[in-house]
């Protein structure tokens, strides 16, 4: 006997995630097929460098992935469009804060402190992905989150509360402990955008 399938709760959602290489293979193919059953559209977004696209690698099989969306084009209205943004685990965020230019943001930095000034938009980190926000601990001062055990001591000195949990929900911020509770975030993050008075922006 065949059940009826589920209807999907984010139908017109738009999810964003932040990529480069050493990403955590299943962590991101969980992410792309769950939002994606449940009718969101996922873009990943990487400095392109001038480029078209940009094929990184995974960090424990070596899985190739193609990015072709420009975080350097995620300005204020781009954001706007999007539902949700998530910075993964493995070593992501620490890639994409680098900059060329010691005096200068790295762009991803920047894209998130524009993010940061949008509360309609869901942002979510995993395990290191908080690693992002260190150059601009501003925007973490007095939320509460959890992260990967190695950085606790980071976010406590950007003046956030650390809370000993697997997931923790800030209003608008999601922040899960390690890659094992990207299954949690991923469901609080469906929680949110499928709340009632949660519109699709546009």
């Amino acid at each position: 006997m065949t059940g009826t399938a589920p209807t999907p709760r984010l139908p017109g959602k738009r999810i964003g995630i932040l990529m480069e290489s050493d990403f955590v293979e299943d962590e991101i193919t969980y992410y792309r097929r769950r939002f994606a059953e449940e009718g969101a559209e996922v873009t990943l977004f990487t400095r392109l460098w001038g480029n078209p696209a940009l094929t990184f690698t995974g960090h424990e099989q070596r899985a190739p992935l193609e990015v072709d969306g420009d975080l350097e084009s995620l300005d204020i209205a781009e954001l706007a469009r999007l539902d949700a943004l998530i910075v993964p685990s493995g070593m992501v965020a620490d890639r994409l804060r680098y900059s060329e230019h010691a005096r200068e943001e790295a762009p991803a930095v920047s894209v998130l402190r524009r993010a940061f000034r949008l509360p309609g938009l869901v942002k979510a980190f995993s395990c290191h992905g908080l690693l992002l926000a260190t150059p601009a601990p501003e925007l973490l001062a007095g939320r509460t989150v959890t992260c990967h055990n190695n950085l606790i001591g980071d976010v406590r000195n950007m003046g956030a509360a650390y809370l000993d949990q697997d997931l923790v929900v800030d209003r608008d911020l999601v922040t899960g402990r390690t890659v094992e509770e990207c299954h949690l975030l991923a469901r609080a993050v469906i929680g949110l955008l499928s709340a009632p008075g949660k519109a699709a922006v546009r």
